[in-house]
């Protein structure tokens, strides 16, 4: 590979922007102009409210709002209630480094991997009540019992947070490094503080401001998940996102104009949700100031890290079992309840099925390693211009990174598929990369940022004292020091990849079906092995990336001690 020129680099961050601004762009308003009554292609040249109308008349749509925005903040404020009571009490602590090492492999698993497995995990025939049954509930058939999915949605909100304390954690430990938290701590440490109570009171007002965005982004992702709401939210009353998708998907045309005011209507309960979410960070600060300057020195220090520490592994623990059941699930023969496990088991679903799942294989694969390594490439692009030219990323710049996070994914990839349409491209290999790569690079790029920008910048300065061209320098020293992080962004990119399931239907067009695409799919015809087998290759593919990441760079280090600590 050639150095990038100056030129090419310099232009980097605007392609990196325009890849973002003119899909959402013109997403947005191809699902705008539907949802007030415009679509020529179905026969409607004029503006209307009528599509409002049928939206605020159909009998569903009320509760689905309420719904969605019940499980959204629930789901949000549940996560970062447990990321800050953890990392609070154990922070600095072995348990809390040996959690940091548990990050990528928890991060790697898809949501609707998490959501499936924990459907078979909490069902009334599923494996919590296996593991009492009969000895403890008396049951030797299962009981007709709505578990999972439940009417209020609480199972759903439980996978959410299951899939974004992980995410926020990360999110908080990169925050860390840009405040002084050890020397903050340890100077309230020596005025009599506890170390929970000095973490709240000095630590999180400093780093919630570096977690804003994110929380945003979780925010908004659960108030408009899809994939998710299809497999553990309530049928009877389901999330606006999954009424939409329902609506998009009727063979009556008509409804294609109320999915798409559908559309818009998610998008501004998004913004509504964010807008509240801020209205209670500042009532909570106001609220807060009196607990931050009232002297106490320990305020509940056992009970944090009890609590902290027991919902914490009480969540990673139903995240696995969830996993492994359905990896269990995939090499059973026969499993009858009420027995904890298979009384006969066989390899002989993924010997018979394993045709089946090949195509749908092959192109998570194919689709997650293009738009994982674009993103890489726009990302290194992006970085290494703002250490040659000195430049530092604005506000605004985080905010526009963050778009496609907080704008809902229904609510710009219809206009992006009319918009394909249009342009003859719907279903092809580039736009169903170009979709997932809209989710994957703010990813790429969050992940990789700290690490690049922390790099001390005296290696490169020497490199440069010595001779070395700029490129050089990067290809020469940069690249090398920086392997780990940078195989790990692409892990985490190839992740987010393999478990994007809107983008998919959308930009696919039919043609295209994935690991996720089938998954979600198979819940409707309740076959546990076959849905087994597509959840467990969904979770190994972006852990056999996190692997990679870990094992090259040990590998090709393998002789040079201190290559193996930079990277």
């Amino acid at each position: 590979m050639k150095p990038v020129r100056p030129t090419l680099l310099g232009a980097a961050p605007a392609v990196t922007l325009t890849l973002f601004l003119f899909p959402i762009l013109a997403g947005l308003a191809g699902t705008l102009l539907p949802a007030f009554g415009y679509f020529p292609a179905l026969g409607r040249a004029d503006f209307s409210l009528d599509p409002w109308r049928a939206l605020a008349g159909y009998p569903g749509f009320w509760p689905a709002a309420g719904m969605s925005l019940w499980t959204g903040f629930a789901a949000t404020a549940l996560s970062l209630l447990i990321v800050v009571c953890f990392a609070a009490a154990w922070r600095g602590t072995r348990l809390f480094k040996a959690v940091q090492r548990l990050l990528s492999p928890l991060l790697s698993v898809p949501h609707a991997a998490v959501a499936l497995g924990l459907l078979f995990l909490l069902t009334p025939s599923g494996w919590l009540l296996r593991a009492g049954s009969p000895w403890l509930t008396g049951f030797d058939r299962p009981p007709d019992w709505a578990t999972a999915p439940d009417p209020h949605g609480l199972v759903f909100v439980l996978a959410l947070v299951l899939k974004e304390t992980p995410f926020l954690l990360l999110m908080l430990l990169a925050a860390l490094n840009q405040v002084r938290e050890a020397e903050t701590v340890a100077v309230a440490r020596s005025m009599g503080y506890g170390p929970a109570t000095a973490w709240l009171k000095c630590v999180f007002p400093l780093v919630y401001a570096q977690i804003r965005l994110p929380v945003y982004a979780v925010l908004a992702y659960s108030l408009s998940v899809i994939d998710v709401a299809l497999i553990l939210a309530p049928s009877t009353n389901p999330t606006l996102g999954a009424l939409i998708l329902r609506w998009f998907n009727d063979p009556d045309l008509a409804y294609q104009f109320v999915a798409a005011a559908g559309a818009v209507a998610q998008l501004l309960i998004v913004l509504f949700g964010i807008g509240l979410w801020r209205g209670l960070e500042i009532l909570v600060a106001v609220l807060g100031r009196p607990f931050a300057s009232d002297g106490q020195r320990r305020v509940g220090e056992r009970t944090l890290k009890a609590g902290g520490l027991t919902v914490s592994l009480a969540l990673w623990a139903v995240g696995a079992l969830s996993i492994l059941g359905m990896a269990i699930w995939s090499f059973t023969r026969s499993w009858r309840f009420p027995d904890v496990l298979p009384d006969r088991w066989s390899a002989m679903n993924w010997l018979r099925r394993s045709g089946d799942l090949q195509d749908p294989a092959l192109v998570t694969v194919a689709v997650g390693v293009a738009s994982a390594l674009i993103a890489l490439v726009l990302t290194l692009a992006c970085l290494e211009h703002e250490k040659r030219d000195g430049v530092r990323p604005t506000t605004r710049a985080l905010w526009l990174l963050y778009l496609p996070l907080l704008v809902p994914q229904v609510g710009f990839l219809f206009g992006a598929q009319v918009l394909l349409l249009l342009m003859g491209a719907d279903g092809g290999w580039v736009a169903l990369i170009w979709s997932h790569l809209l989710f994957v690079l703010p990813y790429v790029f969050l992940s990789l940022s700290d690490p690049y920008r922390t790099l001390d910048d005296r290696y490169r300065r020497t490199a440069l004292c010595l001779g070395v061209g700029a490129g050089g320098v990067f290809w020469r020293v940069t690249l090398p020091m920086l392997l780990r992080p940078v195989l790990v962004a692409l892990a985490v990119g190839f992740a987010v990849s393999v478990g994007q399931y809107l983008p998919t239907v959308f930009a696919g067009g039919g043609r295209f079906t994935t690991l996720t695409t089938e998954a979600v799919a198979a819940t409707g015809g309740g076959d546990r092995r076959l849905i087994g087998m597509l959840v467990f290759a969904q979770s190994v593919l972006p852990f056999a990336g996190f692997l990679a990441a870990a094992l090259i760079p040990a590998w090709l280090f393998r002789g040079r001690a201190g290559m193996k600590a930079e990277a």
